[in-house]
């Protein structure tokens, strides 16, 4: 029995597509790494602890990559927590988390970034329970945290309580005065 040709061909462009995506496959499965990253970044963190409950952390950061590697998924590492970097634009992203102000001292904290490929190799390290700081991050952002002011100890509405108290006083004494 003869094959027909036509179905030869199309059993061969098969294969030729199914070899194609094996080879392919991966470059759009996987993202991009980005090789030599620089950031310009700005951070936020809360100052005044008289008007919140816990303390933002707040980072903003344009991201460049010497491989011009853009748009990247990431994810960060800070103080235990992993999380998630949204995109803000093209190539900028934002990340952000809240502690208590008693679990947020001031100081000197480092934010670790990873690209999917190196968040991948943390979580599974973490898992295994391996030491994850040994995966290196894509990058590391620095923040500086000066703590929160919780305001005077005194405060304002004590203190013009006070100073109303002690004037009606002295009003008071002053007509005592004018009546004797």
């Amino acid at each position: 029995m003869s094959t027909c040709p036509l179905f030869n061909m199309a059993a061969s462009s098969v294969q030729f597509l199914l070899a194609l995506l094996l080879v392919s496959g991966p470059i759009f499965i996987f993202g991009d790494t980005c090789i030599g990253a620089s950031t310009d970044h700005k951070v936020y963190t809360t100052t005044d602890g008289s008007s919140s409950t816990e303390t933002v952390f707040l980072i903003e950061f344009t991201l460049n990559c010497k491989n011009n590697a853009k748009n990247l998924f990431l994810n960060a590492e800070a103080a235990g927590k992993q999380l998630p970097v949204s995109r803000s634009g093209d190539n900028q992203y934002q990340v952000s988390w809240t502690e208590e102000h008693k679990n947020a001292p001031s100081g000197n904290y480092e934010v670790k970034f990873y690209d999917e490929e190196g968040f991948s190799a943390l979580r599974k390290a973490m898992r295994a329970g391996d030491d994850s700081t040994k995966v290196k991050p894509a990058f590391t952002i620095n923040v500086n945290h000066q703590g929160v002011f919780h305001g005077p100890v005194v405060g304002t509405e004590v203190i013009a309580s006070v100073l109303a108290v002690l004037l009606w006083y002295s009003a008071y004494r002053a007509k005592s005065k004018i009546q004797a």
